[in-house]
């Protein structure tokens, strides 16, 4: 570990504590329905859908909404995928993907997982990358705002039926939000250095003087809402380890920080919206605790290297599978911040870290990406465990169990629970049945405790909708193409339902004034409540299937033995 590094890991925390509340501030004016420079455009919009901005919507009919728009998204993206061949802007004759490889790249780019079972450059035209997946990099972004707007309305109102109007929230997220901020973004990737062209190659003389093909496309426009709606799928195998995606130092930083931007604004938006801007502070505050922890646990893992590497006579950190121009600070931290939100875009190969590098982004992504989170899901996930702990602070304490001024009640608990049970038994059963089957063990390149990590961090990362990947597993076959598309789409919408019924049932309750029997959420000890069970309740989960891979992988390689 260097100087260096820690002030690396400790100015992008700074600029993510300062990006907090004027990213918050522009989220609320989106969320509060404020009238913005192109509402003609806006009003438009609805004119030609033929919705009616002003008209509310139950839980159950928003949710409805959401799963209808993404069904469709999936089935127009499919056959995209497979009329691949005969469509036009395809420079390089990219042919038809097959049918499980697009139904699994659909399902993929529809949940915000980007998982990508092929390599972009060799598989995908420029009208896809352009038509097909960078516009549902916006629409499943601004989907998931869109419910999380919803959520933070169920917290907020009062005595009301409704939790707002879909088609207007994603309208607004993608109008006055992502768009703007993706084309400035854009912009800035160009200067940089990252290409934006129709041209599908280039050929190019090495110093060597032998001649190289280049794959080039419209890379910028891709990679800025990647980043900053979270997606993760790159225009290139190699992803944000690739030159033409990730040129330089601060691209690099630029990158961190616009994958943190709007799950960091959030937070601080909810607290504007109750009424209350710390209660949006504690939820930042315990985010920020858990992100900082995560990224120094990582870049100690990989500064501290392979012993078995130390006992040959090569001293240093682990190097293996990273950028040089980026190092292992650079690294260890991006892996850290790609999935503590549901991003998925890397700029090393995870599959490469040490054992207990490799459990950090791994835990992350099992916490249910709440650190900060994917845009809008890493705020109503994290809203789901303040129920959660709320009520277990009452039952400690024996104090009425209420939270921005809310009861919480049974129906709540319940529907809290289930949402943070969706992804252990999802990961956990579908890692099991890989695991056990002819299918899943085919895919494995390495053995051992590590072969075992391979699988379940596929599956930790498609249900938790991440789409990075312990890059040694094979999973470019039907097998897995099927079982990881499963795991995309109930990862996804079977935490959604559940929130948007917690939301429903608190918009309906009546405002309690905060009393001597009320537990306060707002200080420290709240703060530590929240980290303590957001920890325990993933550790106790997850431990068992992580003392099988990452666990007893680094056993045995500080015993001498590597797989």
């Amino acid at each position: 570990m260097t100087f260096n590094g820690w002030l690396l890991v400790a100015v992008v925390a700074a600029l993510v504590v300062a990006m907090a509340r004027p990213m918050g501030a522009w989220l609320f004016a989106l969320y509060d329905g404020r009238a913005l420079p192109g509402g003609a455009v806006e009003r438009g919009v609805y004119r030609l859908a033929g919705i009616d901005p002003g008209e509310e919507m139950g839980w159950r009919r928003y949710a409805v909404h959401v799963l209808l728009f993404s069904f469709a998204g999936v089935l127009l993206t499919y056959a995209w995928l497979r009329l691949q061949g005969a469509l036009p802007l395809n420079p390089l004759g990219d042919k038809a993907l097959d049918p499980h490889l697009a139904m699994n790249t659909a399902i993929s780019f529809v949940t915000n997982t980007n998982w990508q079972s092929y390599s972009g450059e060799s598989t995908m035209s420029n009208l896809i990358q352009m038509g097909a997946l960078t516009v549902h990099n916006f629409l499943s972004a601004a989907t998931g705002v869109a419910v999380a707007f919803a959520v933070v309305r169920g917290f907020a109102r009062r005595e009301a039926g409704g939790l707002g109007n879909f088609w207007a929230d994603l309208t607004r997220v993608t109008l006055y939000l992502l768009l703007p901020a993706s084309i400035v973004y854009a912009l800035v990737l160009v200067a940089g250095g990252v290409p934006q062209t129709f041209a599908g190659s280039v050929v190019a003389t090495t110093l060597e003087g032998a001649k190289q093909t280049l794959v080039l496309g419209p890379v910028a426009s891709q990679e800025a809402i990647k980043m900053f709606g979270t997606n993760g799928g790159g225009f290139f195998n190699a992803n944000s380890a690739h030159p033409f995606e990730n040129p330089s130092a601060w691209t690099n930083l630029l990158q961190m920080l616009s994958i943190f931007a709007i799950g960091a604004g959030l937070a601080h938006m909810f607290g504007r919206a109750v009424g209350d801007r710390r209660q949006g502070w504690a939820i930042f505050g315990a985010m920020f605790i858990l992100f900082v922890v995560g990224a120094g646990l990582a870049y100690w893992a990989e500064s501290s290297g392979n012993p078995n590497l130390h006992g040959l006579g090569i001293p240093g950190g682990n190097m293996e599978g990273k950028e040089v121009r980026f190092g292992i600070a650079a690294s260890s931290l991006f892996a850290a911040i790609t999935t503590d939100a549901s991003c998925g875009a890397v700029n090393a190969m995870h599959d490469s870290f040490t054992a207990l590098g490799g459990l950090v982004p791994l835990f992350n992504i099992q916490l249910g990406e709440i650190i900060f989170g994917g845009v809008g899901s890493g705020l109503y996930g994290f809203l789901t465990y303040c129920v959660l702990s709320v009520f277990v602070a009452g039952l400690m304490v024996g104090r009425s169990p209420e939270y921005v001024g809310k009861k919480i009640e049974g129906r709540e608990v319940k529907l809290a629970v289930l949402a943070i049970a969706v992804l252990p038994l999802l990961i956990l059963s579908l890692t099991g049945l890989a695991a056990v089957l002819p299918a899943g063990l085919a895919g494995l390149n390495n053995k051992g405790p590590h072969g075992f990590s391979e699988i379940l961090y596929a599956f930790t990362s498609v249900v938790g909708n991440n789409g990075s990947a312990f890059a040694g597993l094979t999973a470019s076959t039907p097998f897995y193409d099927g079982l990881l598309a499963v795991g995309m789409w109930f990862g996804r919408f079977f935490v959604i339902i559940p929130v948007l019924a917690i939301a429903g049932s608190l918009a309906a309750k009546r405002q309690v004034p905060a009393g001597p029997g009320s537990f306060p959420t707002t200080g420290p000890l709240w703060v530590g409540l929240l980290i303590g069970i957001i920890v325990i309740v993933g550790g106790l989960t997850f431990l068992p299937s992580l003392a099988l891979g990452p666990i007893a992988d680094h056993l045995a390689m500080v015993s001498g033995k590597l797989f």
